[in-house]
């Protein structure tokens, strides 16, 4: 395969487990595996880990972003996340009442001299991260065959 222009992630089986994958992103290498109560070999985090690493850390980073551009004393980030599915009947915001839904739990720890007008803008502003707000808009993934 040939160098991929910037931007662009490649994956490929790695040979080395049934569902183990290569995946290179911006000039790092990296794993991606299921548990071993799947069929693979846990050789390394599952996809939705890395999407849930993936909006964690934007989510940080966008805060730690903010309080800087605004002088919030905001010491340190600690986000915890979980990805289940839920009946679309159960969930309060969804569009769709039929069938199962995604949902993230994202739990955000802000630490540091803030106060409670300080705590809840940071909270507006978690929502604001560009994963965020891919995650939540409809995403088109168009797949064709090379």
């Amino acid at each position: 395969m040939t160098q991929p222009e910037p931007g662009t992630v490649v994956v490929s089986e790695a040979g080395t487990g049934r569902y183990t994958q290569h995946v290179t992103a911006g000039g790092f290498e990296f794993t991606v595996d299921e548990p071993v109560s799947v069929g693979g070999d846990g050789s390394g985090p599952t996809p939705y880990d890395f999407l849930l690493g993936a909006l964690g850390s934007c989510t940080a980073i966008t805060l730690r972003m903010y309080a800087d551009r605004k002088n919030i004393p905001l010491a340190n980030v600690n986000i915890r996340l979980k990805h289940d599915r839920i009946h679309a009947r159960d969930c309060e915001r969804c569009d769709t009442e039929v069938g199962m839904v995604s949902r993230i739990t994202r739990e955000i720890e802000l630490e540091g001299d803030l106060d409670d007008e300080q705590r809840a803008k940071l909270l507006e502003i978690a929502d604001k991260c560009p994963v965020h707000r891919t995650l939540e808009h409809q995403i088109d993934v168009q797949t064709k065959l090379v």
